[in-house]
């Protein structure tokens, strides 16, 4: 075998063009593995995971390339592949008597009308902040979809475009729709009388596509991020999104929706609602409250609309692995809070990096410790990484190593749909899951998505269904699926 690791410095390159460079140099006749990212903390452990050995001083300005081959001929080609990527990713020169492309947000803004103008930031978090400052200066929406950015910067950013009435979504907004227009990762939904506030990305994906089941339409969602109904954050951009959604005629019901928030800020948010008017639905997740497949069923009865149970397919799961337990590998988010909240009354607490009760944070390595749900796409996961909608590879990996745990007893994942996401996901899961099914352990999978999404939704539930799993589009029908399947050990029946 033949292997190497080079630290190239003076380079960066986004973590979505990395990826796909990894896969070409991993596609490479005779290559065993290859990583190709710049030199975070995570990517560095993922290289000394794959048994090299990392220089000291290496940091995440500097790019990593490891690769794993049979022989010297297979890493030449692999790296030969790599540079030829790289260069083809270079920006073409701008012709003779072209404009120059914009270098700041402030330039990129001028002669734009701030009324019809949207500016979406997605650059390292370390740098956001300034990039979304000169945005709100030039009077534009400004849409942050930057993680890793700190809660203090997103407390004065929020401050700051108070002042003039200007909207932040965001920071680690990934999913917002404006008039119809999808902005981050966004499902091909049909317009409609609902307008949504959103402090969650996929739990606004997956109420939108609930409620587009059903033949309920969207106007706007206003995606405000994660930590906007947080203690700290304090629902600055809430309070203005609900004041711009009930301003349009269009509306005719607000919906807020948000993984477990601080309850003093949902308070002072349900009184901002009062005061509207134009209804409002808080669909706030939380020990006690519904949960999302309940809140789009409110929705739809307010609305005047029939509502039937979202579509599930059975497969072939079987009973869990008597006195298994749950594992959640979770790509979304809320999407991981709310199967935490359904199990957590059955199972009690619930493991995991995004834990409900800090008591129950796993140990940095991330190993499950009875039930165990983990979110791929925390912060601390997406350092120099595309979000695992984009890559599912490191969650495939925990997958493998689940069901070669012979404690793990089900399996529950999500796979989300939509623009922006993997143009095939259940193509680099049904392998895993197919192996998962086949050693005894059921795997159910919650598929987040509409009819019209560019994946085609029913060709992606039905190859995870032929690969063994059973498949539902309600997130808590899938965890209370899993939670039947349960098997008690030997000793307890």
């Amino acid at each position: 075998m033949t292997r190497t690791l080079e630290v190239r410095s003076g380079v960066y390159v986004d973590s979505v063009t990395l990826m796909q460079v990894s896969r070409r140099v991993a596609a490479v006749e005779g290559v065993d593995a290859a990583l190709v990212a710049m030199a975070t903390d995570l990517n560095l452990d993922l290289a000394r995971g794959m048994g090299f050995e990392v220089p000291a001083g290496v940091g995440p300005n500097e790019l990593l390339v490891a690769v794993d081959a049979t022989g010297d001929a297979a890493l030449a080609e692999a790296l030969r592949r790599l540079d030829e990527a790289l260069h083809e990713q270079r920006p073409a020169p701008t012709g003779f008597g072209a404009p120059p492309a914009a270098l700041t947000v402030r330039a990129a803004a001028r002669g734009l009308d701030p009324a019809s103008a949207v500016a979406l930031v997605s650059t390292p978090g370390r740098h956001a902040f300034s990039d979304a400052v000169d945005a709100v200066d030039a009077g534009l929406t400004t849409l942050v979809f930057s993680d890793n950015v700190p809660v203090e910067q997103e407390v004065a950013l929020k401050r700051y475009a108070e002042q003039d009435g200007v909207l932040v979504m965001g920071p680690d907004c990934g999913t917002a729709v404006i008039g119809g227009v999808g902005l981050g990762f966004a499902n091909v939904v049909r317009p409609g009388p609902v307008g949504i506030v959103a402090a969650s990305g996929t739990g606004a994906q997956h109420l939108m596509c609930l409620l587009d089941g059903a033949g309920i339409g969207v106007t706007h969602c206003l995606g405000v991020g994660g930590r906007d109904l947080s203690e700290a954050v304090g629902g600055l951009s809430t309070l203005r999104a609900l004041e711009l959604l009930d301003a349009d005629p269009d509306v005719e019901l607000v919906v807020v929706v948000s993984k477990p928030p601080s309850p003093a800020v949902a308070e002072a948010v349900r009184r901002r609602a009062e005061r509207l008017g134009t209804p409002v639905q808080l669909a706030l997740l939380g020990p006690g409250r519904p949960d999302l497949t309940a809140s789009a069923r409110e929705v739809a009865r307010s609305l005047g609309h029939e509502w039937s149970a979202p579509e599930h397919w059975a497969g072939a799961p079987g009973r869990g692995r008597p006195g298994g337990f749950l594992r959640g590998l979770y790509s979304g988010g809320t999407l991981c809070d709310e199967a935490m909240l359904v199990a957590g009354e059955r199972l009690g607490p619930i493991a995991s990096n995004i834990p409900l009760d800090p008591a129950d944070a796993l140990a940095p390595g991330l190993a499950s410790r009875g039930h165990t749900m983990i979110d791929f796409g925390d912060d601390a996961l997406t350092r120099g990484r595309p979000h695992p909608m984009i890559d599912g590879s490191l969650r495939v990996e925990r997958l493998r190593a689940e069901t070669a745990d012979p404690t793990a007893g089900v399996l529950l994942l999500d796979v989300v749909l939509g623009h922006g996401a993997d143009p095939d996901p259940a193509a680099g899961l049904a392998g895993p899951v197919q192996e998962a099914v086949a050693a005894g352990l059921p795997v159910v999978v919650c598929v987040v998505g509409s009819r019209e999404d560019p994946q085609d939704l029913r060709r992606q539930c039905g190859r995870l269904t032929e690969a063994g799993a059973a498949v539902h589009r309600s997130n808590a029908a899938a965890t209370r699926a899993a939670l039947d399947l349960l098997e008690p050990a030997e000793e307890d029946r």
